[in-house]
């Protein structure tokens, strides 16, 4: 009889405790892997979000907030920014292109952005990949609107059909019915944040506000156009600006001195939307360590599952072992099939681990796409990988010495007596 055919045995004859160990042991070491691997991905996925720009202006209170809710929609902007001054930040600064954006109205909880048709010709939300259509064309008009892909699918909407905005990026905003929008677009999937969006013309949403302001003069208002809107209607929450580059260059030269000079206006954020990630990521590195720490502690637990799982065995195992030594096993033999019995349910967790990170980084991936139209691509890292695989069978192979040694001092004598 060959040592795995012992090993096999055992562990075949425990089966509820075997099992019960090894999902645990699968569970740290795919939540480990699902952490690690995540963290790298998301940090891929909202690089893109920022696409080819350089500066985001804005009058939210800090820069962060600034690049979370301009590019990432968190939440509407509360500070607008008045068309006069989006025409002084263009003339002020040696600006390549500058695209003006105003958020604060939604679909179903889908965020709207308003904008002009430059920011499907100018911006990218990918650098290397410019905008797509799977239908239909860009807006050319107000009340005239192109859907992000992940809106499209979710709502299941159609190029010809009729909408109506709610203000407020809740589904508890009042709408107006009398403006209806109809659906000329739908992009392409860009894997940003982008595609849980709408987009129709800036001029749309100025009407919808001044409609709003000419009701509360006057209840008996006729119906709001282009004409009556005033500079109190043209008003904006975000600017996205990139500046001249040098052939072949993504970075221009003047970027920080212009960066100095736009943040030396106090009346607007400024914000370099790769840094504020870089930022946001490095604050929720020690959340990440919390969970990294916590998937480690789950790791030592089922150390300590394998131990308790091979300690208890011993005492039914005895006379096993008392055959066994008589059959002419060593006391170094036994000792070692326990602990080789300890490193296999180690390593059968962590390939099993493995199977958890792949299950769990597609669920995962589907809810960061379906909830903030984010696409990831969580992959592991082979060098990463094999230490963990390695650490879990140490792991195991070190809560495996204290049965070892129990076995290794089962006597013989004594268990067998019971036979006679």
């Amino acid at each position: 009889m060959t040592d795995f055919t012992i090993i096999s045995r055992s562990m075949l004859g425990r089966k509820f405790s075997t099992i019960t160990t090894i999902i645990t042991v699968s569970v740290a070491v795919g939540l480990m892997l699902l952490l690690l691997s995540l963290r790298s991905a998301g940090e891929e996925a909202f690089s893109r979000g920022s696409g080819n720009m350089h500066l985001l202006v804005s009058r939210d209170s800090s820069a962060l907030v600034s690049v979370l809710n301009g590019i990432f929609y968190a939440k509407a902007p509360q500070r607008p920014i008045e068309w006069s001054k989006y025409e002084q930040i263009v003339q002020t600064y040696p600006i390549d292109w500058a695209v003006p954006t105003q958020l604060g109205d939604s679909y179903r909880g889908y965020p709207v952005m308003a904008t002009t048709p430059e920011f499907f010709t100018k911006f990218q939300p990918d650098p290397d990949a410019p905008w797509k259509l799977s239908k239909g064309d860009f807006f050319a008009a107000p009340f005239e609107v192109v859907l992000g892909s992940a809106v499209a699918r979710a709502t299941g909407l159609k190029i010809g059909d009729e909408i109506v905005f709610t203000h407020g990026m809740s589904k508890e905003g009042h709408e107006h019915p009398e403006f209806e929008y109809k659906i000329v677009g739908i992009l392409e999937p860009t894997g940003t944040s982008h595609d849980r969006a709408l987009f129709t013309s800036i001029e749309s949403t100025w009407i919808l506000h001044a409609h709003d302001r000419r009701e509360q003069e006057d209840h008996n208002a006729s119906h709001t156009t282009l004409d009556d809107l005033t500079p109190q209607d043209q008003k904006i929450t975000g600017i996205y600006i990139a500046l001249p580059t040098r052939p072949g260059s993504k970075v221009p030269a003047v970027l920080q001195q212009v960066f100095n000079m736009m943040r030396s206006d106090t009346s607007i954020t400024v914000a370099q939307p790769g840094d504020e990630t870089k930022k946001f990521f490095a604050i929720i590195k020690n959340m990440n360590l919390l969970f990294v720490g916590m998937a480690g502690v789950v790791m030592v637990s089922s150390g300590i599952s394998i131990m308790l799982a091979l300690y208890n065995s011993m005492e039914q195992r005895q006379r096993q072992i008392a055959v066994l030594r008589v059959l002419g096993c060593s006391r170094a033999r036994i000792s070692s099939l326990v602990l080789t019995e300890s490193a296999m349910i180690g390593l059968i967790g962590a390939i099993a681990g493995i199977a958890v990170w792949f299950i769990g980084s597609k669920v995962a991936a589907s809810i960061l796409k379906d909830v903030l139209g984010l696409v990831v691509h969580p992959h592991l890292d082979l060098a990463t990988t094999l230490i963990i695989v390695m650490a879990t069978i140490g792991l195991a192979s070190l809560a495996g010495v204290v049965p070892s040694v129990v076995a290794y001092r089962t006597p013989v004598a004594r268990n067998l007596k019971a036979i006679g």
